[in-house]
Protein backbone atom coordinates (compact mmCIF):
# COMPACT_ATOMS: atom_id res chain seq x y z
CA UNK A 1 0.00 0.00 0.00
CA UNK A 2 1.01 3.49 -1.17
CA UNK A 3 0.73 6.84 0.68
CA UNK A 4 0.23 8.87 -2.86
CA UNK A 5 -0.60 12.83 -1.19
CA UNK A 6 -1.21 14.01 2.29
CA UNK A 7 -3.03 17.23 2.71
CA UNK A 8 -3.14 18.82 5.80
CA UNK A 9 -4.72 21.87 6.89
CA UNK A 10 -4.66 23.63 10.36
CA UNK A 11 -2.82 20.39 11.71
CA UNK A 12 -0.45 21.29 14.22
CA UNK A 13 2.11 23.82 12.84
CA UNK A 14 0.47 23.47 9.34
CA UNK A 15 -1.36 26.05 8.07
CA UNK A 16 -1.63 23.87 5.29
CA UNK A 17 0.76 21.41 3.41
CA UNK A 18 0.33 19.29 0.48
CA UNK A 19 3.11 16.61 -0.24
CA UNK A 20 3.01 14.29 -3.05
CA UNK A 21 4.94 11.23 -1.95
CA UNK A 22 7.10 8.45 -3.57
CA UNK A 23 6.30 4.93 -3.18
CA UNK A 24 10.16 4.64 -2.36
CA UNK A 25 11.95 6.17 0.58
CA UNK A 26 10.70 9.58 1.61
CA UNK A 27 13.40 11.07 3.52
CA UNK A 28 11.99 14.46 5.36
CA UNK A 29 15.12 16.54 7.08
CA UNK A 30 15.58 19.74 8.49
CA UNK A 31 16.24 21.21 12.21
CA UNK A 32 14.74 20.72 15.27
CA UNK A 33 10.55 21.64 16.05
CA UNK A 34 10.11 22.55 12.39
CA UNK A 35 7.16 19.96 11.44
CA UNK A 36 8.73 16.74 10.97
CA UNK A 37 7.28 14.48 13.33
CA UNK A 38 4.16 15.82 12.55
CA UNK A 39 3.74 14.70 9.07
CA UNK A 40 4.23 11.33 10.15
CA UNK A 41 1.77 12.08 13.20
CA UNK A 42 -0.53 13.04 10.53
CA UNK A 43 0.36 9.59 8.11
CA UNK A 44 -0.76 7.23 11.21
CA UNK A 45 -3.57 9.15 11.92
CA UNK A 46 -5.43 8.24 8.47
CA UNK A 47 -4.49 4.38 9.35
CA UNK A 48 -5.56 4.35 13.10
CA UNK A 49 -7.33 7.83 14.39
CA UNK A 50 -4.77 7.69 17.07
CA UNK A 51 -1.59 10.16 17.73
CA UNK A 52 1.43 8.45 19.40
CA UNK A 53 2.23 12.03 20.88
CA UNK A 54 -1.72 13.09 21.96
CA UNK A 55 -4.15 12.35 23.96
CA UNK A 56 -7.06 14.34 22.72
CA UNK A 57 -7.77 15.45 18.93
CA UNK A 58 -8.27 18.71 20.08
CA UNK A 59 -4.04 18.73 20.77
CA UNK A 60 -3.72 18.29 16.91
CA UNK A 61 -5.51 21.41 15.95
CA UNK A 62 -3.36 24.62 15.68
CA UNK A 63 -3.60 27.03 17.98
CA UNK A 64 -6.62 30.03 17.32
CA UNK A 65 -9.12 28.06 15.23
CA UNK A 66 -11.48 25.44 15.45
CA UNK A 67 -11.09 22.92 12.98
CA UNK A 68 -8.07 20.72 11.39
CA UNK A 69 -8.31 18.34 8.28
CA UNK A 70 -6.46 15.34 6.84
CA UNK A 71 -6.73 13.98 3.59
CA UNK A 72 -4.37 11.25 2.20
CA UNK A 73 -4.66 9.54 -1.19
CA UNK A 74 -3.76 5.72 -0.93
CA UNK A 75 -3.27 2.50 -3.08
CA UNK A 76 -4.50 -0.10 -1.40
CA UNK A 77 -5.76 -3.85 -2.40
CA UNK A 78 -5.40 -2.35 -6.11
CA UNK A 79 -7.83 0.45 -5.53
CA UNK A 80 -7.18 4.38 -4.98
CA UNK A 81 -8.42 5.43 -1.58
CA UNK A 82 -9.24 8.94 -0.41
CA UNK A 83 -9.00 8.97 3.12
CA UNK A 84 -10.63 12.61 5.36
CA UNK A 85 -10.47 13.24 8.58
CA UNK A 86 -12.09 16.50 9.78
CA UNK A 87 -11.10 18.10 13.99
CA UNK A 88 -13.16 20.26 15.35
CA UNK A 89 -12.97 22.00 19.10
CA UNK A 90 -15.50 20.50 21.27
CA UNK A 91 -17.46 17.66 18.55
CA UNK A 92 -16.94 14.75 17.17
CA UNK A 93 -14.27 13.78 14.52
CA UNK A 94 -15.81 12.92 10.97
CA UNK A 95 -14.23 10.53 9.00
CA UNK A 96 -14.52 9.19 5.71
CA UNK A 97 -13.38 7.08 3.11
CA UNK A 98 -14.13 7.54 -1.05
CA UNK A 99 -16.66 10.10 0.37
CA UNK A 100 -18.45 7.76 2.58
CA UNK A 101 -18.63 8.41 6.22
CA UNK A 102 -17.16 5.93 8.29
CA UNK A 103 -18.69 4.47 11.51
CA UNK A 104 -15.87 3.39 13.33
CA UNK A 105 -12.31 4.62 13.27
CA UNK A 106 -11.29 0.87 12.73
CA UNK A 107 -12.60 0.97 9.07
CA UNK A 108 -9.62 3.12 7.90
CA UNK A 109 -6.83 0.09 9.00
CA UNK A 110 -8.70 -1.98 6.50
CA UNK A 111 -7.17 0.73 4.07
CA UNK A 112 -4.17 2.36 5.32
CA UNK A 113 -1.58 0.33 7.98
CA UNK A 114 0.92 2.57 9.24
CA UNK A 115 3.92 0.95 11.66
CA UNK A 116 5.80 3.70 13.57
CA UNK A 117 9.05 3.79 15.04
CA UNK A 118 10.38 6.94 17.23
CA UNK A 119 12.22 8.23 19.98
CA UNK A 120 9.66 7.39 22.38
CA UNK A 121 9.12 3.75 21.67
CA UNK A 122 12.44 3.26 23.67
CA UNK A 123 9.25 3.05 26.68
CA UNK A 124 7.73 0.13 24.92
CA UNK A 125 11.11 -1.78 26.36
CA UNK A 126 11.62 0.48 29.85
CA UNK A 127 8.50 1.28 31.37
CA UNK A 128 5.50 -0.53 32.83
CA UNK A 129 3.03 -2.77 31.20
CA UNK A 130 0.65 0.04 29.75
CA UNK A 131 3.08 1.02 27.11
CA UNK A 132 3.16 -2.80 25.60
CA UNK A 133 -0.03 -3.24 25.45
CA UNK A 134 -0.95 -0.20 23.75
CA UNK A 135 2.03 -1.30 21.77
CA UNK A 136 -0.27 -4.26 20.70
CA UNK A 137 -3.55 -2.83 20.50
CA UNK A 138 -2.17 -0.14 18.23
CA UNK A 139 -1.47 -2.55 16.05
CA UNK A 140 -3.78 -5.30 15.88
CA UNK A 141 -6.44 -2.74 16.15
CA UNK A 142 -5.52 -1.85 12.67
CA UNK A 143 -5.32 -5.52 11.32
CA UNK A 144 -8.67 -6.61 13.19
CA UNK A 145 -11.28 -4.18 12.83
CA UNK A 146 -13.12 -7.01 15.41
CA UNK A 147 -10.71 -6.42 17.90
CA UNK A 148 -10.69 -2.98 18.22
CA UNK A 149 -14.69 -2.93 18.05
CA UNK A 150 -14.18 -5.20 21.63
CA UNK A 151 -11.55 -3.31 22.61
CA UNK A 152 -13.66 0.03 22.41
CA UNK A 153 -16.11 -1.75 24.35
CA UNK A 154 -14.10 -3.03 26.71
CA UNK A 155 -12.96 -0.05 27.45
CA UNK A 156 -16.00 1.51 28.10
CA UNK A 157 -17.15 -1.52 30.41
CA UNK A 158 -14.33 -0.90 32.64
CA UNK A 159 -14.84 2.37 33.06
CA UNK A 160 -18.36 1.87 33.77
CA UNK A 161 -17.65 -0.84 36.45
CA UNK A 162 -14.49 1.70 37.70
CA UNK A 163 -17.37 4.06 38.63
CA UNK A 164 -19.56 1.02 40.52
CA UNK A 165 -16.70 0.15 42.57
CA UNK A 166 -15.63 3.78 43.68
CA UNK A 167 -19.13 4.79 44.55
CA UNK A 168 -20.58 1.38 46.02
CA UNK A 169 -20.48 2.26 49.36
CA UNK A 170 -21.90 6.05 48.97
CA UNK A 171 -24.63 4.53 46.76
CA UNK A 172 -25.10 0.94 47.92
CA UNK A 173 -27.81 0.18 44.88
CA UNK A 174 -25.19 0.27 42.14
CA UNK A 175 -24.23 -3.44 43.09
CA UNK A 176 -27.66 -4.60 41.88
CA UNK A 177 -25.73 -4.16 38.57
CA UNK A 178 -22.27 -4.85 38.93
CA UNK A 179 -22.15 -8.46 38.32
CA UNK A 180 -23.80 -7.85 34.55
CA UNK A 181 -20.75 -5.37 34.05
CA UNK A 182 -18.59 -8.23 35.41
CA UNK A 183 -20.13 -10.79 33.08
CA UNK A 184 -19.84 -8.66 29.99
CA UNK A 185 -16.27 -7.66 30.63
CA UNK A 186 -15.21 -11.17 30.67
CA UNK A 187 -17.29 -11.64 27.29
CA UNK A 188 -15.47 -8.94 25.81
CA UNK A 189 -12.56 -9.67 27.51
CA UNK A 190 -11.99 -12.75 26.45
CA UNK A 191 -11.88 -11.62 22.72
CA UNK A 192 -9.30 -9.22 23.42
CA UNK A 193 -7.17 -12.13 25.11
CA UNK A 194 -7.73 -14.33 22.63
CA UNK A 195 -6.83 -11.88 19.52
CA UNK A 196 -3.75 -10.73 21.86
CA UNK A 197 -2.27 -13.96 22.39
CA UNK A 198 -2.20 -15.05 18.46
CA UNK A 199 -0.68 -11.51 17.96
CA UNK A 200 2.05 -12.18 20.59
CA UNK A 201 2.68 -15.83 18.46
CA UNK A 202 3.40 -14.37 15.36
CA UNK A 203 5.23 -11.57 16.51
CA UNK A 204 7.21 -14.20 18.59
CA UNK A 205 8.30 -16.00 15.31
CA UNK A 206 9.61 -12.78 13.28
CA UNK A 207 11.27 -10.73 15.73
CA UNK A 208 14.20 -12.63 17.15
CA UNK A 209 15.37 -12.81 13.92
CA UNK A 210 15.83 -9.61 13.14
CA UNK A 211 17.21 -8.98 16.88
CA UNK A 212 19.68 -11.61 15.80
CA UNK A 213 21.03 -9.99 12.66
CA UNK A 214 21.18 -6.55 14.51
CA UNK A 215 23.14 -7.75 17.28
CA UNK A 216 25.72 -10.14 15.03
CA UNK A 217 24.32 -13.07 15.99
CA UNK A 218 24.87 -12.56 19.77
CA UNK A 219 21.61 -11.41 21.09
CA UNK A 220 18.49 -14.04 21.80
CA UNK A 221 14.95 -12.38 21.78
CA UNK A 222 12.03 -13.72 23.47
CA UNK A 223 8.79 -12.69 23.72
CA UNK A 224 6.01 -14.29 26.23
CA UNK A 225 2.29 -13.31 26.79
CA UNK A 226 0.91 -12.92 30.38
CA UNK A 227 -2.55 -12.87 31.18
CA UNK A 228 -4.91 -13.56 33.89
CA UNK A 229 -3.49 -16.75 35.82
CA UNK A 230 -6.68 -18.88 35.58
CA UNK A 231 -6.07 -18.20 31.47
CA UNK A 232 -4.53 -21.62 30.73
CA UNK A 233 -4.66 -20.95 26.80
CA UNK A 234 -4.80 -17.96 25.74
CA UNK A 235 -5.02 -18.91 22.13
CA UNK A 236 -8.00 -20.63 22.63
CA UNK A 237 -11.43 -20.03 21.82
CA UNK A 238 -13.02 -17.12 23.29
CA UNK A 239 -15.75 -19.48 24.93
CA UNK A 240 -13.08 -21.58 26.06
CA UNK A 241 -11.46 -18.41 27.83
CA UNK A 242 -14.48 -16.98 29.31
CA UNK A 243 -15.10 -19.60 32.12
CA UNK A 244 -11.42 -19.19 33.71
CA UNK A 245 -11.74 -15.61 33.20
CA UNK A 246 -15.04 -15.70 34.90
CA UNK A 247 -13.54 -18.02 38.06
CA UNK A 248 -10.58 -15.56 38.26
CA UNK A 249 -12.96 -12.40 38.53
CA UNK A 250 -15.69 -13.95 40.55
CA UNK A 251 -12.76 -14.24 43.26
CA UNK A 252 -11.55 -11.44 43.34
CA UNK A 253 -14.94 -9.85 43.33
CA UNK A 254 -14.63 -9.00 47.74
CA UNK A 255 -10.67 -7.65 46.60
CA UNK A 256 -12.12 -5.45 44.17
CA UNK A 257 -14.86 -3.85 46.62
CA UNK A 258 -12.54 -3.15 49.49
CA UNK A 259 -10.13 -1.69 46.74
CA UNK A 260 -12.86 0.20 44.94
CA UNK A 261 -10.98 -0.83 41.70
CA UNK A 262 -11.02 -3.41 38.76
CA UNK A 263 -8.15 -5.95 39.85
CA UNK A 264 -8.81 -8.92 37.33
CA UNK A 265 -8.67 -8.87 33.44
CA UNK A 266 -7.14 -7.86 30.21
CA UNK A 267 -6.45 -4.41 30.92
CA UNK A 268 -3.82 -5.68 33.27
CA UNK A 269 -2.11 -7.76 30.76
CA UNK A 270 1.39 -7.49 29.40
CA UNK A 271 4.18 -8.38 26.89
CA UNK A 272 7.23 -9.65 28.83
CA UNK A 273 10.75 -9.31 26.27
CA UNK A 274 13.71 -10.88 26.92
CA UNK A 275 17.47 -10.93 25.84
CA UNK A 276 19.36 -14.19 26.11
CA UNK A 277 16.61 -15.45 28.88
CA UNK A 278 16.75 -12.01 31.17
CA UNK A 279 14.11 -9.29 30.93
CA UNK A 280 14.76 -6.73 28.55
CA UNK A 281 13.17 -4.15 31.74
CA UNK A 282 15.76 -4.45 33.92
CA UNK A 283 18.92 -5.80 32.51
CA UNK A 284 19.32 -4.32 28.74
CA UNK A 285 21.51 -1.96 27.89
CA UNK A 286 20.36 1.40 25.84
CA UNK A 287 21.48 0.03 22.60
CA UNK A 288 19.67 -2.78 23.47
CA UNK A 289 16.51 -1.36 24.17
CA UNK A 290 16.67 0.59 21.17
CA UNK A 291 17.11 -2.46 18.90
CA UNK A 292 14.69 -4.57 20.62
CA UNK A 293 11.73 -2.21 20.60
CA UNK A 294 13.40 -1.39 16.25
CA UNK A 295 12.89 -5.16 16.36
CA UNK A 296 9.01 -5.50 17.40
CA UNK A 297 8.25 -2.94 14.86
CA UNK A 298 9.85 -4.18 11.94
CA UNK A 299 8.28 -8.00 13.22
CA UNK A 300 4.95 -6.23 12.84
CA UNK A 301 5.93 -4.99 9.53
CA UNK A 302 6.60 -7.91 7.96
CA UNK A 303 3.50 -9.46 10.02
CA UNK A 304 0.83 -7.04 8.65
CA UNK A 305 2.64 -7.70 4.85
CA UNK A 306 1.98 -11.21 5.40
CA UNK A 307 -1.60 -10.85 6.55
CA UNK A 308 -2.23 -8.28 4.61
CA UNK A 309 -0.08 -9.45 1.18
CA UNK A 310 1.23 -5.43 0.81
CA UNK A 311 3.55 -3.53 3.19
CA UNK A 312 2.44 -0.89 5.09
CA UNK A 313 3.88 2.46 5.18
CA UNK A 314 6.94 2.30 7.95
CA UNK A 315 7.01 6.11 9.83
CA UNK A 316 10.65 6.22 11.17
CA UNK A 317 11.37 9.65 13.32
CA UNK A 318 14.88 10.31 14.13
CA UNK A 319 15.49 6.17 13.65
CA UNK A 320 19.04 6.36 12.71
CA UNK A 321 20.97 9.10 14.85
CA UNK A 322 21.31 6.61 17.91
CA UNK A 323 22.33 4.06 15.92
CA UNK A 324 26.06 3.03 15.49
CA UNK A 325 26.82 2.53 11.40
CA UNK A 326 26.80 -0.83 11.51
CA UNK A 327 23.34 -1.12 12.88
CA UNK A 328 22.06 1.93 10.69
CA UNK A 329 22.86 -0.18 7.83
CA UNK A 330 21.26 -2.92 9.31
CA UNK A 331 18.25 -0.73 9.27
CA UNK A 332 18.71 0.76 5.82
CA UNK A 333 18.57 -2.67 4.65
CA UNK A 334 15.56 -4.07 5.67
CA UNK A 335 12.96 -1.55 4.88
CA UNK A 336 13.50 -2.35 1.34
CA UNK A 337 10.35 -3.02 0.03
CA UNK A 338 7.39 -1.15 0.87
CA UNK A 339 7.00 2.79 1.26
CA UNK A 340 9.14 4.70 4.01
CA UNK A 341 8.70 8.00 5.47
CA UNK A 342 11.81 8.50 7.50
CA UNK A 343 12.82 11.99 9.41
CA UNK A 344 16.63 13.38 10.17
CA UNK A 345 17.81 16.50 11.07
CA UNK A 346 20.89 16.79 8.71
CA UNK A 347 20.30 15.74 4.93
CA UNK A 348 22.25 12.53 5.20
CA UNK A 349 23.21 11.80 1.69
CA UNK A 350 24.25 8.08 3.10
CA UNK A 351 20.49 6.85 3.11
CA UNK A 352 19.61 5.77 -0.19
CA UNK A 353 16.63 7.18 -1.71
CA UNK A 354 14.59 5.61 -4.26
CA UNK A 355 12.09 8.42 -4.02
CA UNK A 356 11.90 11.88 -2.64
CA UNK A 357 13.70 14.39 -0.33
CA UNK A 358 11.79 17.24 1.29
CA UNK A 359 13.19 20.42 3.99
CA UNK A 360 11.04 21.35 6.30
CA UNK A 361 11.20 24.54 7.67
CA UNK A 362 8.70 26.08 10.32
CA UNK A 363 5.78 24.02 9.01
CA UNK A 364 6.37 24.51 5.42
CA UNK A 365 7.69 21.93 2.86
CA UNK A 366 10.14 22.20 -0.15
CA UNK A 367 10.61 18.92 -2.16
Amino acid sequence: MILKRLELDFFRNYVHADIQLSPGVNVIWGENAQGKTNLLEAAGYLSSCRSHRARYDRELIQFGVDHAFLKGEVFSRQRDFTLEARLHRGERRQLFSNGVKLKTAGELGEVLNTILFCPEDLSLIREGAAERRRFLDDAICQLRPKYAAALAEYKRLYEQKTRILRDWEEKPSLLDTLDDFTLRMAQVGAVVIHYRAHFVRRLGQLSPPIQSDFSGGRERLELRYETVSTVTDPEASPKAILDQLLEHQQSHRKAELDSRQCLSGPHKDDLAVEIDGRSARQFASQGQTRTAALSLKLACRELFQEDRGEWPVLLLDDVLSELDARRQSFVLERIDGGQVLITCCEEDKSVPVSGCRFQIRGGTVAS
